[in-house]
């Protein structure tokens, strides 16, 4: 009965999209339903929008400090699943002209679902994966959209995935002997020279002070090109490029002369990973 009525809510949904493009005046052709159901790059909405970002943030969260990097207010939870970095967005910098016109159902992530679940969770008690998922593509998908790979929910969050099983962060760092810990600080610059190689010299590690105002480390950010390729020539570091995502977050790039701290991942305790 759930899935039924689902599929009718998701009918109902797609009914408004068509009658907001008859609304706008746009020819509407079976191409053109195509276009909107598997993202096609000759779409007439596609060609009115303008791809205007050059690079783009792939971001990922250490559960073991991100937890502390929410209000205080906000409830925090890691399944007992994750053991390791989880994606927090894939964000285009600078965007403009992003179309609003391609809703995300539950459908379109179906056959993602159980990988989104392992690599992708809502670290937060009172959001649900799904809508983490769904704002991360209203937000940041349909403007990653004007680049053809990623022109549909279903491409942008397999990009996702693939990427995050390019950039295995906790393996790099255990290879280097920089593994979780509630004793030991690490320097920035020993951590950023085991990442640089790998993930670009413009990779952001990012932190957020503990109750004992101690920095720890809880997010790492991947500057990209279009091609989703290491680095980015136009990218330029400002405030509001690390703010980028964060509206309930407190997080900060660490600071390169203080030590950090890359605390374990705690399940029973996610605030308090070392008691």
């Amino acid at each position: 009965m759930l899935q039924q009525q689902q599929q009718q809510l998701a009918v109902w949904m797609r009914s408004l999209v068509l009658l907001h493009l008859f609304l706008l005046q746009v020819p509407l052709t079976r191409a053109h339903w195509e276009d909107y159901k598997y993202g096609h790059q000759g779409s007439e909405l596609h060609k009115k929008s303008c791809c205007s970002w050059k690079c783009i943030l792939f971001t990922l969260q250490w559960p073991g400090g991100f937890c502390q990097s929410l209000n205080k207010e906000i409830p925090c939870r890691i399944p007992e699943s994750i053991k390791t970095w989880t994606i927090h967005g894939l964000w285009p910098l600078h965007a403009q002209h992003c179309c609003n016109c391609w809703p995300m159902f539950h459908s379109d992530i179906e056959d993602l679902e159980a990988e989104l679940y392992e690599h992708w969770p809502s670290l937060i008690t009172t959001k649900s994966s799904f809508h983490f998922w769904r704002d991360e593509w209203n937000k940041h998908g349909v403007c990653a959209a004007c680049v053809e790979g990623m022109n549909s929910p279903p491409r942008y969050f397999q990009n996702c995935l693939k990427l995050q099983r390019q950039f295995d962060i906790r393996k790099l760092l255990e290879e280097a002997n920089i593994t979780p810990s509630c004793e030991r600080p690490y320097k920035f610059g020993e951590v950023h020279s085991v990442l640089a190689p790998h993930l670009g010299n413009k990779l952001e590690i990012q932190c957020v002070k503990d109750t004992r105002d101690r920095e720890v480390w809880f997010q790492l950010k991947i500057p990209l090109s279009q091609n989703l390729t290491v680095s980015c020539n136009h990218y330029i570091d400002t405030e509001a490029d690390y703010r980028l995502g964060q509206n309930i977050y407190s997080g900060h790039p660490c600071p390169p002369g203080v030590p950090f701290y890359y605390f374990p991942i705690n399940h029973q305790q996610p605030k308090q990973p070392c008691g």
